[in-house]
């Protein structure tokens, strides 16, 4: 396209916005736009030789570009073929290079890079994408693969973590129950103000410590080194890891998984003592059934009349006070993290003292893994209360991914996808969560 005294428009360029590219015509179809363009007539040297080269004819080359006013956009790019003149070059003919796209590419390089962002800030699809620049999902796929590649393995995008978390989640829940399992570990590095910005480092197969442990050491010692804080829920296959790995390290237990062991024994007891005062199952009008939530509350957060109603359900259904001493644990458990630091330590050391030694056999058991776990439990108050909550908020990425794709069948790109959703501080992007 072209002005009326013969030189290229401005206007028209400007709004295809690639520098060295013009734009020679435009014809609107049914399926979109066709836009013809073509580079500047530059001088152009032979590659081999450096002889200026001469015009040697046209190839025609197909590309798909970003959508324009909402409609897709093809390029018609009529790819300058340049000939050597230099008989004795053995390079005889060749296509000039550009940014636009690469050799054999089906899309510009400026809509492969459109595709990525759009997978890595929204929550959209790769077939939504498809639509969008009117070509198929392996068409997609193919270049945001390659661009995502390069991304991720950039250098420096692990400079400066000096705090992780790690957890497992299922990626597929096909074959024999534990192979879809994969461990993924997440940065919970604070900046100066404290403020943690949760990203996903990477996804490994397999939940074990020797899956985290594998990963850690082919990281190499320049980063293990960097690493002061170690989070991670109750599994002894992590904590090895960390243990072996990560030396340095202040392990801490997270304090949610911590109160949920507490919620889950409470609920134990209340169903021993249903079976064996009632012998069968929780009914609608049991006692101890009826308030099964109730147990589960703190007790600074119950109403008069629910405080009542439990009250008046336990002494209908707990003869033993089991389940009335069991939900006293589990309060004095919650009060560990509610209470200030000086105070919760000491909670801590209460705890582990007497749990163990309890009647109830669910308590002592509680109290037995907690004494297990004293150290990384009395962690939380040395690192300003750092818990694995940025960890979860990263698996709650993960899962929209995983619902928006409906599912994946190739990890290879299922770990794609994931770092791309959650490889930045996306989960935050409409603010900022403080776990200090």
């Amino acid at each position: 396209m072209s002005c009326s005294d013969g030189r290229w428009c401005m206007r028209a360029d400007a709004l295809l916005g690639v520098e060295g590219i013009h734009v020679s015509s435009v014809t609107a179809t049914g399926r979109g736009l066709v836009l013809g363009v073509e580079t500047g007539e530059d001088l152009t040297g032979c590659p081999d030789c450096g002889v200026v080269a001469v015009g040697h004819g046209r190839r025609r080359v197909r590309l798909h570009d970003i959508p324009c006013f909402g409609k897709p956009v093809r390029l018609l790019w009529a790819k300058r073929v340049w000939r050597c003149p230099d008989r004795d070059c053995p390079r005889t003919t060749f296509t000039e290079d550009h940014a636009l796209a690469g050799p054999r590419a089906k899309l510009t390089a400026r809509a492969a890079a459109w595709a990525t962002d759009a997978l890595q800030q929204f929550d959209t699809s790769v077939s939504a994408l498809a639509h969008q620049l009117g070509v198929a999902w392996h068409t997609v796929w193919d270049a945001v693969k390659s661009e995502t590649t390069g991304r991720i393995s950039a250098t420096g995008r692990l400079a400066g973590v000096d705090a992780l978390g790690v957890d497992e989640h299922v990626w597929s829940h096909t074959g024999p129950p534990g192979t879809g399992m994969v461990t993924g570990i997440v940065d919970h590095t604070r900046d100066e103000n404290g403020v943690v910005h949760a990203r996903l480092l990477d996804l490994v197969p397999g939940r074990s410590g020797k899956a985290y442990a594998d990963w850690l050491k082919t990281r190499g010692p320049e980063f293990t080194a960097g690493i002061k804080t170690a989070t991670l829920d109750p599994f002894r296959g992590y904590a090895n890891a960390i243990r072996d790995e990560l030396p340095e390290a202040i392990t801490v237990l997270d304090a949610f998984h911590v109160v949920k062991l507490g919620s889950a024994m409470v609920d134990e007891v209340r169903r021993r003592v249903q079976q064996d005062t009632l012998g069968h199952r929780g009914r609608k009008g049991d006692p101890l059934y009826g308030i099964r939530r109730t147990l589960q509350i703190g007790a600074e957060h119950l109403t008069d009349k629910q405080a009542a109603r439990l009250d008046a359900k336990l002494t209908l259904g707990d003869p033993d006070q089991e389940v009335t001493l069991a939900w006293q644990c589990y309060q004095k458990l919650r009060n560990i993290y509610h209470a200030p630091p000086a105070r919760g330590r000491d909670l801590v050391n209460e705890v582990i003292s007497s749990f163990p030694t309890c009647p109830i056999p669910e308590v002592a058991r509680l109290g037995r893994t907690l004494k297990q776990w004293k150290a990384a439990i009395l962690a939380y108050f040395d690192t300003r209360g750092a818990s694995n909550g940025p960890t979860e908020a990263i698996n709650g990425v993960i899962e929209t991914t995983r619902r928006i794709a409906r599912g994946f069948r190739s990890f290879t790109n299922y770990r794609l996808r994931c770092l791309l959703a959650a490889g930045g501080h996306r989960p935050y992007r409409k603010g900022t969560l403080n776990h200090a």
